[in-house]
Formats: structure tokens, sequence, C-alpha cells
């Protein structure tokens, strides 16, 4: 299920504003939208799906070590992750339930996808090593913020009112000719979309 629905894409096009028999349509354009700035953001690809996504799903990680010089902070390859369902540390990668991080020992920065360890209650570290923390987490968007669905909507509409051009660099009209803005992603885009990029792209 994407993020933003037709119904609030074609508020962004009133040229179809009334137009539901495009809906079905409109929903495509907007999953592919989607994907691919989700892919543009960072996002890591989801086992699953084999593709990079921005709404809410299952992920497991396998995390090298903790953030350099800080051995109780966990990096997450994804922000936001609004859930933890375990975490393993196990240099050896069997993952078993002796290597399991209880989670009363640690807390969630859901905004920046970092695991951190509570100093005082720590009984088990982040191990150092080659997929040695196996962490199963949910993250991504169940909902999507306003800005970030403005970015969807202004993306896909430019997307929407370019199909008749795709792949022409300048048209005909009145005997004259016409050169076309490139169709790449504005930067007014790319300003709403900074805020959510992977802690991996910022790193």
């Amino acid at each position: 299920m994407a993020l933003v629905s037709a119904s609030i894409l074609r508020e962004y096009l009133p040229e179809i504003a009334s137009n539901t028999a495009i809906d079905t349509e409109l929903n495509a354009l907007i999953a592919r939208i989607e994907k691919g700035i989700a892919n543009y953001l960072g996002y890591p690809f989801n086992e699953a799906l084999l593709s990079p996504t921005l709404e809410s799903t299952t992920y497991t990680f396998y995390v090298d070590a903790p953030i350099y010089n800080d051995v109780y902070t966990l990096q997450l390859p994804i922000a936001p992750v609004t859930a933890i369902a375990s975490i393993h540390a196990d240099a050896n990668r069997e993952y078993d339930s002796g290597t399991l991080i209880d989670s009363s020992t640690y807390t969630l920065d859901q905004k920046y996808g970092r695991v951190i360890l509570k100093p005082k209650d720590t009984t088990r570290f982040f191990a150092n090593g080659y997929r040695s923390n196996k962490v199963v987490c949910t993250a991504g968007f169940s909902s999507a913020p306003a800005d970030l669905e403005h970015a969807i909507c202004v993306l896909a509409s430019m997307a929407q009112r370019n199909k008749t051009n795709q792949g022409k660099e300048s048209i005909t009209s009145r005997n004259g000719s016409i050169r076309l803005t490139p169709k790449n992603m504005p930067l007014e885009v790319k300003e709403y979309l900074w805020p959510y990029r992977s802690p991996n792209a910022i790193l």
C-alpha cells in the first residue's frame, strides 16, 4: 500500500481533479515514484520485496559493529525505526538464544535509527566482526509526514504531466521549436526529502 493515494495526487493535478477513472494509473505511478524516492534516499533493499520501500515493513539487518568510538550505540541503515523485535550480538554468526541482547538493556532512537545500550543495565555488548549483530526490526512510514507527502506528489504530478514528452528534448509548436526543461528531480523535492536520508547516505 503506497503512502500517497490517487485522490491526494489528483489535488496536484487540477486538470484531472475529478477524474476517478484514472486512479488505477495514478496508483501505479505513485508506487514507482515512491520506490524511486526510497532508492534516492538510500533506503536498503527489503529482502522480501527485493527493492527499497518507504512503507513500514520488517527488516533483518546484519551490522558489523557499533559506532566507532562508541560501544554503546548501534547505527541501523534506515530511519525511522519504529520497533525492535530482537538483537543478537554474535561474532560467530550463529545468533542463538545465548547471544540475545535483553530488550530492557537498550533504548531505541526511532528518528535516527539507533539502538543505544543502557550503561548501568547492560549485560551484553554489541559484537565486532562481519555481520556480527543481527537486528530484526520494523522501519519505514505507516503514513507519510506532510512534507514527504508533498515531495511525492510534486514528483508524481511532474511525471504524469511529462508522459507525452518522455525521451524528448524539445517539441514543435506553432511552427516553432520549444526546448523542454530536463526531467530531473526538482530542487524543491530534494529540499523536502533532505531530512529523510538514510543514515547510510549521511555517514
